[in-house]
């Protein structure tokens, strides 16, 4: 089995297409199946099946799938440390993160680290924390900030470094009887069960606030009713400026966004009156990487940044509202 072998598989099985797949390779069509045909003689297995003309994996190919894309990314990674070491000043640091960590904290960061290491890439995937888990997995990320806990238990190791406080994101009016002015109770605060019976604008699967937020609502004996899903950060968030509902999100990605309002939610009433802000909705955000892979030294430099960073922002009051350090000197 040959390397240019599974990148050829890998990218028909992208493209589902024998000749697009050539072109983007720049390599003749007959010479790219004729590699695809011998990875499957080697195999013993068919990984395409061609009927009349569609192109679609098998299960052999299902199963190569995610194995191919994480050994091109492990020999892609080998070959960008080993320049490393040799003085070429250069490297690669592919970095996933949730929407509202991007719209908020992350571009301090990454400015410092470009600053520090201009010579570095940065390569940043934005997506719903299941996704990201997804993809550090199978190799296409060195780093994420996901959230905990983790579901199924990947091969990952995470060091927790950020509390998240979540609120109710609703429509500001400008009056009682502006449209756009979902009816919320006038606290400064909401508990779950203020969102019965409430149009929700929900985010779409693999984002981590779309199941905490049905867990919460399951556990506090309902089902929510979805106004409108399967959004992105920013669609949700223009959604309840239209008035289609109101969403769970970060507190920090409502900065700079006048049109929306956030309260705090909170799961007890009665330690609400108290001011025990602990009660509140939360989720904890860890920097999480593979367990059989060496960070490079690219990664290692973002990973020591990044803590730099939290540390000193969290010493100086200057993170965003609604977010704590867990990362200590």
């Amino acid at each position: 089995m040959q390397l240019q072998q599974l990148a050829y598989f890998v990218a028909v099985a992208e493209v589902r297409h024998f000749t697009q797949a050539a072109e983007l390779l720049r390599v003749a069509q007959p010479s790219l199946s004729k590699q695809i045909r011998a990875l499957e003689t080697e195999l013993n297995a068919p990984l395409f099946s061609r009927a009349r003309g569609n192109i679609t994996l098998t299960p052999a190919g299902e199963a190569l799938l995610p194995l191919a894309k994480r050994i091109l990314a492990d020999v892609d990674t080998a070959r960008l440390e080993v320049q490393e070491l040799t003085g070429l000043r250069r490297g690669r640091v592919r970095l996933g993160a949730t929407p509202s960590l991007c719209a908020g904290l992350l571009a301090d960061v990454l400015r410092r680290f470009h600053d520090a290491y201009p010579g570095i890439q940065l390569l940043v995937e934005e997506g719903g924390s299941r996704d990201l888990v997804k993809e550090l997995t199978r190799g296409s990320l060195d780093l994420a900030l996901v959230i905990l806990p983790l579901h199924g238990d990947p091969p990952l190791d995470t060091s927790p470094i950020l509390r998240e406080y979540l609120v109710v994101a609703s429509p500001v009016g400008t009056d009682d009887g502006d449209a756009r002015a979902v009816q919320m109770p006038r606290r400064s605060y909401l508990r779950i069960e203020d969102l019965r019976n409430r149009p929700l604008v929900m985010f779409r699967s693999g984002y981590d606030l779309r199941e905490a937020t049905i867990s919460a609502c399951r556990a506090a004996g309902f089902e929510p009713r979805f106004a409108v899903e399967g959004g992105e950060m920013d669609a949700v968030l223009r959604f309840v400026e239209a008035g289609l509902g109101v969403a769970v999100v970060p507190s920090m990605v409502l900065a700079g966004r006048p049109g929306l309002r956030g309260t705090p939610l909170v799961l007890a009433d009665e330690e609400a009156r108290r001011g025990h802000h602990g009660t509140g909705l939360l989720r904890t955000i860890a920097l999480a990487h593979r367990k059989d892979v060496d960070l490079t030294h690219a990664a290692r430099a973002f990973q020591d940044l990044l803590m730099t960073f939290l540390v000193e922002a969290g010493a100086a009051g200057d993170l965003p509202a609604g977010v704590e350090s867990l990362v200590r000197d």
